[in-house]
């Protein structure tokens, strides 16, 4: 079943848009998104992620076991970029610290939607509220990645104050976007969502592929650096991945017996963020490399994940 989910994920045709992009580079193309527009689509898929979140989070009961569920989810995006970033910040510089830690505290998408297949191949079935946990731990790992860097980055040409570093991060346009339209979702009635979801829902595939396909060109300009730079980001992108899932695949069952919640929040803890963190950090930090974080996330954990990690957490939530 892992080979299967492996192959069809390989075939996918947003990842062949990312792979088409450093293929692009490599044959000297000159095939690139201009910088407006590809401004455009990160905002758009911020906007898109966080209204449907908001929506799913409107139509579930706030249960104690569904609040213990968002706060474990919230509070490992905020605790992960914390402690890989001091891990990362003895290899890198710190922009780039901090973008990798916030896409390893934040979630894949991507991946959550493998889970579910695998989730339903074992006979089971997600919670909505799922969803929602998944939309809600995207904001605080951008979050923390950016008052980690805002603290710790000794240009003082692109010093933030420390005491304005907090506000700085919830203002950041990128962050603000994702927050507001999570908000913004959850107070919509149906009909209302209804009536944008043309622009939330039908073409947000399509967007995505574009966007990896950007981030392709840029992965590919720069992907000489992830190598450059030794073997710490793939053994990286191998281990911290499978360390978070296993850790909160057991920590899950302190407050919930549910084996489907148990293990989408042991993969969401596992994965890594390649649409909305890159999109963010994009806009945000450009000093950071694409070329370090989105092969470590998409090229690495996200096949380790898929493969190795499912199975795993799926036998740590049975048998503890």
């Amino acid at each position: 079943m892992s080979l299967n989910l492996l192959i069809d994920n390989l075939t996918n045709p947003a990842l062949l848009f990312f792979i088409l992009g450093i293929i692009a580079v490599y044959v000297k193309s000159d095939l690139e998104i201009p910088a407006g527009s590809s401004k455009f689509i990160s905002l758009y898929l911020l906007f898109s992620i966080g209204f449907k979140g908001g929506q799913e989070l409107s139509h579930e009961a706030f249960t104690a076991e569904v609040l213990s569920s968002m706060i474990f989810g919230v509070g490992i995006s905020i605790i992960i970029p914390l402690y890989t970033f001091f891990i990362l910040k003895r290899y890198m510089n710190v922009f780039d610290a901090g973008a990798v830690a916030a896409a390893y505290g934040s979630v894949s998408a991507v991946t959550f939607v493998t889970a579910v297949s695998y989730l339903e191949s074992q006979g089971s079935q997600v919670h909505g509220h799922m969803v929602a946990i998944m939309a809600l731990m995207e904001s605080p790992a951008i979050i923390a990645g950016l008052l980690l860097i805002s603290i710790f980055n000794k240009d003082e040409s692109q010093k933030i104050k420390k005491r304005t570093a907090l506000s700085h991060s919830f203002t950041n346009g990128s962050v603000l976007l994702i927050l507001g339209s999570l908000l913004i979702g959850y107070f919509a009635n149906a009909e209302q969502a209804e009536g944008i979801k043309p622009f939330t829902t039908d073409i947000f595939k399509g967007f995505l592929a574009v966007f990896l396909l950007d981030m392709g060109i840029s992965s590919g300009k720069k992907l000489k650096s992830m190598v450059a730079g030794g073997p710490f980001p793939t053994v990286f992108a191998l281990i911290v991945p499978v360390i978070n899932g296993t850790a909160a695949a057991i920590a899950t069952g302190l407050f919930t017996s549910d084996v489907s919640s148990r293990f989408i929040l042991a993969i969401l803890a596992a994965s890594a963020s390649y649409i909305a963190v890159p999109a963010a950090m994009k806009i945000a930090v450009p000093k950071a490399n694409p070329g370090l974080f989105l092969p470590m996330a998409l090229a690495i954990t996200f096949p380790v994940n898929i493969t190795i990690g499912m199975p795993i957490y799926y036998w740590l939530v049975l048998n503890t």
